[in-house]
């Protein structure tokens, strides 16, 4: 059986721990060796009005691991200052054969340096204080997953189970992979990234019912005319007074949240390495090549290109070693 230890603490969010493990659970109904999933904690781990358990403390999880995860949620932040489980999580990592993290649990990661110099991702809304805090990671915003060596780190929450899927179709193959998404009506691969949850949702918390309406529409829509003039018809609005209210209520022009948009998109295709540059542009709305080089150079400062290079989570484990200049795209 594969080991597979699932560090848990106080506040946890509890789908970070039950989903993965749910996921290897419906594994092992089809598969052998399957995975010997234990939760590792210090203490409670309660959650939602939930007790998880039974816990392993750390001090009894030895021996060699085949996979050590790290759970999230907001409890996350105290734990971090949790100087034995930190030490714990840095010399049980040497003993395991992959290191992961589910949404915030990368944070916990962090802290015991497991991530310095490594690509890593987060739940969407914590990426840019994962990169303010520890300048030594490479976060990226955009991907549901992050593979950087031995080293895995998920985006939110369920993310973990997109997560969990892929580390089984490593394991096992992708038959097994797919009759367990199957099983638990999951994608096999989910499609698109954390973009369409992060620039949107971020101008919708501050944006009245009409706005909110047309952002998902503009989502949905990202290769249509997307021009005020276009937007404002389909709003019943003027255009001067689409562009009012869209600058009162997210602090965004209409034609800048629609180039972010569309940026946080090709972002998204860009690093799952297949499509070509002009076959990106056209599905993401820029028309050409050209354009979308020019939003990517006034939104990253760098161009589609080489982002790919830098950021493609299907590429080598050296990969990200052999371009350190790219690494400010995901800076603070």
């Amino acid at each position: 059986m594969r080991r597979v230890a699932i560090v848990v603490f106080d506040g946890l969010q509890c789908l970070d721990a039950t989903g993965p493990a749910e996921v290897f659970s419906q594994a092992n109904r089809l598969a052998s060796p399957g995975y010997e999933v234990m939760l590792v904690g210090r203490g409670a781990a309660t959650t939602s009005g939930i007790a998880l358990g039974p816990l392993t403390a750390p001090a009894e999880c030895t021996g060699s691991l085949d996979t050590l995860m790290v759970a999230g949620g907001l409890g996350v932040f105290e734990a971090e200052h949790d100087a034995a489980l930190v030490g714990w999580l840095r010399a049980a990592a040497r003993r395991s054969r992959r290191v992961t993290s589910v949404c915030t649990g990368a944070f916990l990661l962090a802290r015991a340096g497991l991530l310095d110099g490594r690509r890593a991702t987060t739940h969407w809304a914590s990426c840019e204080r994962l990169a303010r805090r520890h300048p030594a990671v490479s976060v990226l915003t955009d991907p549901i997953y992050v593979r950087d060596g031995d080293v895995y780190t998920s985006a939110g929450v369920t993310a973990g189970m997109d997560l969990a899927l892929a580390l089984i179709e490593e394991d096992l193959g992708s038959e097994v992979a797919l009759q367990v998404a199957r099983q638990l009506v999951l994608f096999a691969r989910r499609p698109g990234g954390q973009a369409q949850f992060s620039v949107q949702l971020s101008a919708q918390a501050a944006a009245p019912g009409a706005l909110r309406d047309l952002q998902t529409w503009i989502a949905e829509h990202l290769d249509a005319d997307l021009s005020v003039g276009a937007l404002a018809r389909r709003a019943h609005m003027s255009p001067r007074t689409l562009a009012r209210a869209f600058a009162r209520e997210t602090g965004m022009t209409p034609a800048a949240y629609v180039e972010a948009m569309r940026v946080e998109r090709a972002r998204a295709r860009l690093e799952s390495g297949r499509p070509s540059l002009a076959a990106v542009a056209r599905a993401c709305g820029f028309g050409t090549a050209e354009t979308m080089r020019r939003a990517f150079h006034r939104r990253l400062g760098v161009a589609p290109a080489d982002y790919r290079t830098r950021f493609d989570t299907t590429r080598g484990d050296d990969h990200a070693d052999r371009h350190p200049d790219l690494r400010a795209v995901h800076g603070a």
